[in-house]
């Protein structure tokens, strides 16, 4: 059963020159400098708190810290380049300041902001356009040879509800990435990791198809990311909202690592944390 757990080939990933393991799933604990991300509970502004929430995730178990300061939910607002580097820079700095053996990764689609945010502090780039919104990303990725979360998504966040039609939604999934990890291993790059994007142009039921069928990204041999934090498809299910949406979370989590995550992405590190930990005493040996 563990050998069915987590993908088969790809078990490091090269962050900041050290060899971090991936046998064992990782959290990574969402870190919002943004007034409008749609979990309320997740937003942070001051240095003071920005410093103290991520110490606590820290603490509480969460081997990266990812800082989003552009909010990707559906119909968010657009804001320019400037005004996202200037919530992101102040909250790596100060994060790599403070807490200086955490990675830490920039939650950005912008070529700009990511090589800002790399010079700042950053380690990782976490893009949920797979390069499809700034044609300087992989460019970017190839030039300083960070470790790369390519994720799934149709359109931006502002039309990304428009394009939920697929015929065979596994298979197109499959085939963007296919294509996508193509590209990059031919610039060299290969620390990549691939994100399907729950609630990023799929429906409800589409993302319930997704989870379930997680294990067939395990073809492309990479470590795989769930993001599926007190998303729509749980509260919507539930009828309740995102602030009561823990529970629905970590259930999801156990099955998102029952089929092949090795990273799971959080608004509650603690909380997933006790998960994996459950998890490896049932199936890690």
């Amino acid at each position: 059963m563990a050998q069915d757990t987590f993908f088969s080939s790809k078990k490091t990933l090269n962050i900041r020159g050290n060899a971090v393991s991936l046998n064992v799933p990782l959290v990574m604990g969402i870190l919002n400098v943004t007034p409008d991300s749609f979990y309320e509970g997740s937003r942070v502004e001051q240095e003071k708190e920005i410093i103290t929430r991520a110490t606590k995730m820290v603490e509480d178990g969460a081997a990266i810290i990812d800082i989003g300061g552009y909010s990707t939910r559906p119909g968010a607002v657009d804001i320019s380049v400037k005004e996202e580097i200037d919530r992101v820079i102040p909250a790596i700095k100060a994060i790599r300041k403070e807490l200086t053996d955490s990675y830490i990764s920039i939650d950005t689609f912008r070529s700009e902001v990511a090589k800002e945010a790399l010079n700042a502090g950053a380690d990782i780039i976490n893009d949920v356009s797979g390069g499809e919104l700034d044609d300087g990303m992989f460019d970017l990725i190839e030039q300083t040879n960070v470790p790369y979360i390519l994720m799934h998504m149709r359109g931006t966040p502002q039309t990304m509800k428009e394009y939920t039609n697929y015929d065979h939604l596994i298979l197109e999934i499959i085939d963007y990435f296919q294509k996508k990890v193509t590209d990059l291993r031919a610039r060299g790059i290969h620390d990549i990791i691939i994100d399907p994007g729950f609630g990023f142009a799929k429906t409800v039921p589409q993302n319930f198809e997704l989870l379930k069928k997680l294990k067939e990204l395990k073809t492309l041999e990479l470590p795989i990311l769930v993001g599926i934090s007190r998303k729509s498809m749980i509260y919507k299910s539930l009828d309740i909202s995102a602030a009561e949406a823990l529970n629905g979370t970590t259930a999801l989590n156990m099955i998102a690592l029952q089929n092949g995550a090795s990273i799971l992405r959080v608004h509650d590190v603690k909380e997933a944390a006790e998960t994996v930990k459950l998890f490896n005493l049932t199936y890690i040996k």
